[in-house]
């Protein structure tokens, strides 16, 4: 009994000792390490961007070993500001930008090549041979995806047939390929680990969604051998450690958010506001095919089990801004950039398409190309700011347009978050294009907690999802306007500018 009570004692200890969840959440500018604690508040931040390198027109890449070391230097850093030791932290929780993909040898963990991009568009011929081969169908009907240089088989081929000796590496069994939940675990363990979880491997082509497993005829016809992937695990549970600490959550970024914002029920919809736009549907245990160019994906694998969701992707959001202030340098800041939108009444006829590295869904077309139409001498850079919110505004709109026809039923309500969605008026501007009211919590980094808990449910700090229901909290809602000739008119110029930006560029 002594013993029994001794080891009570030393167990509630413990559980006063680990504080914090760490979430690491690596995205396509910067990697971010946040310190949650077990009500679920952000004690601590630290962000660091890395260099984003394009070779050429349509091409981007990262140095993943830049990715790894501000990745790294983020958790030292973020444990430092808190005063964190490392029996402080519970577990940690890992979400990642997707379909970006690494190729690296297994012996001396180097990359054999830089990371290439999810937003990347070199493999677009590629692709056209594919569906011009009418195999098209046959890859979506496996992965829930399409032939499209966005996912990653295609960027792993162009790999291993362009750089010098890899693909006879590869066979050999010496070349590791993952997405960057791989490659953070990989280097988290030292080389001990290397996994995915099953919303990261669907996002790979390589990965039958019916089955949950790694897909032979897809690994023949992308000319893949079996030997470079990773091994798929749950979303949730431990399945490595970092210095003792268990990894216990594991999670694509757009994943990530929609159980942050605890969309947990089928019909449940989040909108994430970053580099690009990702509008995810919970569709429960149902694989829901599309009929109008959206995605089925994984939403969630836990205990074994899938849950899934019909996606829009869109490619550029809120990079849209930083091209603005970073390309052509009309803006300081997101604030100007605010401020000026809302200097004028409206977008003085000028249509933004931002399809710098194509067009997602609907569209799908890898070769079209940005454009700004309509403008005339009296066009100033305020009418540019507020075209530009209406640009990621009506490209999510068309996916819930999509969604509503998928799903037979009129939403009238989308959780939003990421960076963007701090604007008012994009938020006002999106609740009259989408003709329903756009749902914001206190909380926007959404996809730093669905990561963090994931890895809580995974070690025990919270027992269930209605758990994390509890810690969501509102902040505003914003209501639509009521459909008028105005908005009628808008939405007929914004189809007629997208119509005149497709297929613009073949190389």
């Amino acid at each position: 009994m002594l013993f029994a009570g001794v080891l009570l004692i030393w167990l509630f200890r413990v559980e006063l000792m680990s504080k914090f969840i760490l979430s690491l959440d690596q995205g396509t500018s910067s990697s971010r390490s946040v310190l949650i604690d077990h009500e679920g508040k952000m004690v601590a931040v630290s962000k660091k961007e890395f260099a984003q390198i394009y070779p050429k027109p349509g091409m981007v890449e990262h140095d993943a070993e830049a990715i790894w070391e501000s990745q790294s230097g983020t958790m030292l850093d973020v444990m430092k500001e808190a005063g964190a030791k490392l029996g402080d932290i519970s577990a940690i929780g890992i979400s990642n930008q997707r379909e970006t993909v690494v190729v690296w040898d297994r012996e001396t963990g180097k990359p054999v090549y830089n990371a290439i991009v999810w937003q990347d568009r070199r493999t677009a011929g590629v692709c056209q041979q594919l569906i011009d081969a009418n195999v098209d169908q046959v890859i979506s009907s496996l992965t829930g995806l399409r032939a499209d240089p966005y996912f990653s088989a295609t960027k792993v081929r162009w790999i291993l047939d362009n750089v010098e000796g890899a693909r006879a590496r590869a066979e050999a069994g010496k070349l590791c390929m993952g997405t960057i939940d791989s490659w953070l675990v990989w280097n988290l363990t030292e080389g001990k680990r290397h996994l995915t979880d099953a919303t990261n491997a669907c996002r790979t082509l390589l990965y039958n969604i019916h089955s949950g497993q790694w897909d032979d005829d897809l690994l023949e016809m992308f000319d893949i051998p079996k030997s470079m992937l990773p091994e798929i695990v749950d979303s949730s549970g431990i399945v490595a450690h970092w210095k003792g600490i268990p990894i216990a959550g594991v999670v694509g970024d757009q994943q990530a958010s929609l159980f942050g914002q605890g969309c947990f029920e089928a019909g449940q919809i989040k909108n994430t506001y970053g580099t690009g736009c990702f509008m995810l549907m919970n569709t429960g245990d149902r694989i829901v095919s599309s009929k109008n160019n959206l995605l089925t994906t994984v939403a969630i694998q836990m205990n074994g089990k899938r849950e899934f969701a019909l996606e829009g992707s869109i490619f550029m959001g809120g990079a849209i801004f930083n091209w603005l202030r970073d390309g052509l340098g009309i803006v300081k800041d997101v604030y100007e950039f605010d401020a000026l939108a809302k200097s004028v009444d409206d977008n003085g006829g000028v249509v933004f398409v931002p399809a710098f590295t194509g067009l997602g869904a609907p569209h799908w077309d890898p070769f079209a190309r940005g454009s700004i139409m309509g403008m005339t001498r009296g066009t100033t850079k305020a009418h540019l700011c507020r075209a530009a919110l209406e640009a990621v505004s009506f490209q999510s709109a068309d996916l819930l347009e999509c969604i509503e026809k998928d799903a037979a039923t009129k939403v009238n309500e989308i959780r939003v978050d990421g960076g963007a969605s701090v604007s008012k008026l994009l938020m006002k501007i999106q609740a009259d294009h989408m003709q329903c009211e756009i749902v914001r919590p206190k909380n926007l980094e959404t996809t730093s907690f669905g990561a963090a808990a994931l890895a809580g449910l995974g070690v025990g700090v919270w027992s269930s999802k209605q758990d994390i229901s509890a810690i969501w909290d509102l902040d505003l809602r914003f209501k639509p306007q009521p459909w008028n000739c105005e908005l009628e008119r808008q939405k007929a110029d914004w189809n007629k500018a997208v119509e005149r930006t497709k297929n613009w560029s073949k190389e």
